[in-house]
């Protein structure tokens, strides 16, 4: 097992030599052979989700999924708890009424307590940018997988630098920097897109050049989309829960 680093929220954990951003996966997609990240401990999670900024956009605000869809438009029906909602399996994915582009994203979520599965299917969803750029969910506590499909990886692409994974039924959190990727009138890719994500307060995703769209067992090349497209949250068929969840806009 890897040697284990205590971390705390207030002290960034970066894997040594990654301070560059990274422009290239570093290995064959879902290579079982490419190192697995270090371990991190960190510590619990808040017992009460800190509340949104005065400029984000509330996308779950503890009650109701009012800010949600299903895939053909109609109302999410994921399971709702008190300050919490859940995968319901086989309603199927669910994305927000909004669309967006380059955001900020805070969202926290949880695995089931009984951890029941080995490798991917343990605790699996995931948090879609623009319902098409994930960033994976699950749980990836003492279950080892395809480093670029544990917790804290952009899918198929870049595995986290760490693993800063808590115990399944802790919360965890996410906050996505995202920008989109920019096209040219002919189609052409001026910019893709970029990505920067903190797992449990620490750094494990470090301003990422996207390859493109996430896929599994492929990694198809960009196509055209329009500027601002909805969230979206997976359903694996694990009941993963979801709460504090909120955007904010950065383009103006």
């Amino acid at each position: 097992m890897p040697q284990q680093t205590l971390c705390t929220l207030a002290a960034l954990c970066l894997a040594a030599g990654t301070l560059a951003a990274q422009t290239t996966p570093p290995c064959p997609q879902h290579s079982r052979t490419c190192p697995l990240p270090p371990i991190v401990r960190v510590g619990p999670p808040d017992k009460v989700a800190a509340p949104a900024p005065s400029d984000a956009t509330v996308l779950f605000d503890g009650v109701d999924l009012a800010q949600w869809r299903k895939s053909d438009g109609s109302p999410a029906k994921w399971k709702l708890g008190k300050g919490y909602f859940e995968v319901d399996k086989g309603e199927g994915s669910i994305r927000t009424a909004q669309a967006f582009g380059d955001v900020q994203l805070h969202v926290e979520w949880a695995s089931p307590e009984s951890a029941k599965g080995l490798d991917q299917d343990r605790g699996n969803s995931g948090v879609f940018l623009m319902g098409m750029y994930e960033v994976q969910v699950l749980d990836s506590y003492g279950n080892d997988t395809y480093p670029d499909g544990q917790a804290g990886a952009i899918y198929g692409q870049y595995p986290p630098l760490v693993n800063a994974s808590r115990p399944p039924g802790q919360w965890q959190s996410y906050d996505i920097v995202f920008h989109r990727p920019r096209f040219g009138s002919d189609g052409s890719v001026q910019r893709p897109a970029r990505m920067t994500v903190f797992h449990n307060g620490v750094l494990v995703q470090d301003d990422v050049t996207l390859t493109g769209p996430t896929a599994h067992q492929s990694r198809p090349s960009y196509s055209v989309h329009p500027d601002k497209l909805p969230l979206s949250l997976q359903d694996h068929e694990h009941p993963v829960r979801y709460r504090n969840v909120w955007v904010r806009e950065l383009e103006r």
